[in-house]
């Protein structure tokens, strides 16, 4: 029996019966059962039945909330997984990557000096890799929180340290003042801007990068863009490609239009909170 049939009869029996009740207690039963007797009879009729249909209820209503809090119980399953692969792939993964780029530049160093060099630098990435999946395993015991230094410096160092590790030239123009951002607005930022630089530094082959960030009337827009091959197909058939998924991902649940163009030769990651705004 379902909860909506259930619900009908609890509201239209008890009327049913004490309607039948009088009826024939006026009808037939009026001689032998006085007034005072048929109203007390009356009340425990209707009691009777209506205790005999909230039984159905309860127990399903017990199962429903069964099955709301299995449900509650495979999302937060879910969403504990989803941030275990944003903390291994914002964190780890990336930095292991670095670590690749490294040896390859060590096995390319054409002296001992220059070897030596490369070897520092490769220790010093150990280190960071080493600390970086402390912080991700803090990070998954906690909720995320704004990092200790001011967001814009965070972007600045992450942008120094792109251009150390690449060679590539960066232009920035960022006038995205951080005040009007949340902090959870700035998290998800950082993320997908750090993932647009990734993916510029593995695959795009690029020699310049532009980095621009502005208010708009109802929000801002953010814009990555790069003079490397770009792409061919569509970037979120691709297979592995995992951190644009997440970059969609995150774009959509804060509610931002997330864009990948191909623009005059130039690459383009477009961010847009708001409504999109004409040229």
């Amino acid at each position: 029996m379902s909860y909506k049939s259930l619900k009908w009869m609890i509201l239209c029996i008890p009327t049913i019966t004490i309607g039948l009740w009088e009826y024939a207690r006026h009808t037939f039963l009026l001689p032998y059962i006085s007034m005072e007797l048929g109203n007390v009879l009356a009340t425990v009729i209707v009691f009777l039945v209506t205790i005999t249909m909230m039984r159905g209820l309860f127990k399903k209503m017990e199962e429903t909330q069964e099955k709301l809090n299995e449900e509650r119980m495979v999302k937060a399953a879910l969403q504990e997984r989803e941030k275990l692969a944003r903390e291994l792939h914002d964190g780890i993964s990336q930095s292991l990557f670095m670590l690749s780029v490294k040896l390859d530049q060590l096995e390319m160093a054409k002296s001992d000096e220059e070897r030596n060099d490369k070897l520092d630098k490769l220790r010093e990435k150990v280190r960071y890799v080493y600390e970086d999946v402390r912080q991700a395993i803090g990070n998954l015991q906690t909720e995320p929180e704004a990092a200790d230094l001011p967001w814009s410096q965070s972007l600045l160092t992450m942008i120094e340290e792109f251009k150390r590790e690449t060679g590539v030239e960066v232009h920035l123009q960022w006038q995205l003042s951080e005040d009007p951002l949340s902090a959870k607005e700035k998290i998800e930022l950082f993320a997908c801007l750090r993932e647009a630089l990734m993916n510029v530094q593995k695959h795009a082959q690029a020699t310049k990068v532009w980095l621009t960030g502005r208010l708009t009337g109802d929000g801002f827009r953010c814009e990555l863009k790069d003079n490397g091959r770009g792409f061919t197909e569509y970037p979120y058939e691709l297979k592995g490609k995992y951190g644009l998924q997440m970059m969609k991902d995150r774009a959509g649940q804060m509610g931002w239009k997330l864009a990948f163009l191909r623009e005059e030769g130039f690459t383009v990651v477009r961010i847009q909170k708001g409504k999109e705004e004409t040229e």
